[in-house]
């Protein structure tokens, strides 16, 4: 196996289990406390909720799991292809993909686990003002997202960058 497999599955692998364990923990933390919990003031709290749609509350209606897991395992083979086609070299592009992976694969074991939804438990925010509520898959598949952005952008600028050896000649 080479260091770029050993780097990526092992990073997906343990953001999955993260991404597990936390939502047992935060199901029955949550649930045995009334739903809500003040973990810093009113900036950070541990909030349950069960989410059959995706992203910002948005939704597909009835079909919104299925559409969903579709979705999920169609973007899992992109990034996988993705994985494949990256250099050895790039860790920062593997561990983005890694990152994904872990992600999307906590987020489509819950759809396919239950119809009730993902579950989402960070709440973040200043007294009425809050972010959606998220999970650790969440969290990989956009901080994941954002390297991966980040990468693709400098690979792509640095390839229109002519180097001194590769300019026509005078």
């Amino acid at each position: 196996m080479t260091r770029k497999s050993r780097i990526y599955y092992s990073i997906a692998a343990l953001w999955l289990l993260a991404d597990i364990l936390t939502k047992q923990w935060a199901f029955t933390y949550l649930t045995e406390n009334f739903g809500s919990q003040r973990i810093i003031g009113d900036y950070l709290r541990f909030t349950l909720a069960l989410n059959k749609g995706m992203a910002f509350g948005l939704s597909f209606g009835d079909w919104s799991r299925w559409i969903l897991i579709l979705f999920t395992v169609i973007t899992l083979g992109l990034i996988f292809h993705l994985f494949r086609q990256t250099p050895e070299r790039q860790r920062v592009q593997t561990v983005a993909l890694a990152l994904i992976t872990g992600g999307a694969l906590g987020n489509l074991l819950d759809r396919l686990m239950s119809d009730r939804g993902v579950v989402d438990w960070i709440d973040v925010g200043i007294g009425t003002h809050r972010f959606w509520l998220f999970n650790v898959a969440d969290a990989g598949v956009s901080i994941g997202g954002a390297l991966l952005v980040l990468t693709l952008w400098t690979t792509a600028e640095q390839s229109k960058q002519v180097r001194p050896e590769d300019a026509p000649p005078v």
